[in-house]
């Protein structure tokens, strides 16, 4: 039974996979609501306001411990130590995880796509790679698994462009802001250069679009059992960058997510679609 603390991490985190989370077998659920509050609880460190470094290095202190074997009384901590243990995790992956939230602590943007890829393989490529191991895939996945996640990374980037602002981050290379005639991507700057934001914004999400393409090439080794959930994340996903893509100045107006009944509707109607195929 998955322990209340970790329930309620996943539960506020995103609500895209928290629901579709719930339509895995019950191992899987329960393995995947400790992997996904691990990396909220790292997370939440990062992104408070005012930052909490000092709770992210002792967050990250009580991991190293709870692989040393020693219980550090932190539930979230000592569950993803024994899960990880228990599905052979790269330990390699862990440790990219969380250099990546380190650098949100020490870096605040990025000059080119290859600088960014750094942080993204830890932060999100690595995620892919640890629900591969929960389902159980054959490693002929793990290259689709490491751009789904960093896909549905890209996307919560561009959703997330006003938010991250507020944390005086920009997740973007500054080469393509230049490229579009952008100063920064404060709102006004935006509204300044609509057209230019626009194109801006079209181009990452044509580079979201490339990732998601690759990432759905695996979606062959995933059993259809553990593919509804996927999927319905998949998609979703590329409805929220549909939605932007009509109108990018909207993500200073409101954070483009699916209803509840549209994560329910997509579930039903993937598990119709998958069990015909």
């Amino acid at each position: 039974m998955t322990h209340s603390t970790i329930y309620s991490l996943f539960k506020k985190g995103s609500k895209t996979y928290f629901y579709s989370t719930l339509f895995f077998p019950k191992r899987v659920k329960e393995e995947v609501f400790i992997l996904y509050s691990f990396l909220r609880k790292a997370d939440d460190y990062v992104d408070a306001i005012p930052q909490d470094a000092e709770g992210f290095y002792a967050f990250q202190e009580r991991y190293h411990q709870a692989r040393e074997g020693i219980t550090t009384g932190d539930v979230v901590v000592d569950s993803f130590a024994h899960l990880s243990a228990e599905k052979k995790f790269d330990e390699k992956w862990t440790l990219a995880f969380l250099k990546s939230m380190e650098m949100d602590v020490t870096k605040t943007e990025y000059q080119d796509m290859d600088e960014l890829l750094t942080y993204l393989y830890g932060s999100s490529e690595v995620v892919g790679l640890f629900m591969a191991r929960i389902m159980g895939l054959s490693p002929d996945s793990y290259p689709a698994a490491r751009y789904l996640g960093r896909a549905m990374q890209y996307i919560n980037f561009i959703r997330d462009i006003d938010e991250d602002l507020d944390l005086g981050r920009v997740y973007f290379p500054q080469e393509d802001l230049k490229m579009f005639g952008l100063d920064s991507l404060q709102p006004e700057e935006a509204r300044r250069n609509p057209e230019g934001f626009r194109s801006f914004v079209h181009k990452q999400l044509d580079t979201y679009m490339e990732w998601q393409v690759k990432a759905e090439a695996g979606f062959k080794y995933i059993p259809y059992r553990y593919l509804i959930p996927v999927k319905t994340a998949s998609d979703l996903y590329k409805w929220t960058g549909a939605q932007i893509r009509k109108d990018p100045l909207v993500v200073y107006q409101r954070k483009v997510k699916p209803s509840l009944p549209q994560i329910i509707s997509h579930v039903f109607s993937n598990s119709l679609r998958l069990g015909f195929n």
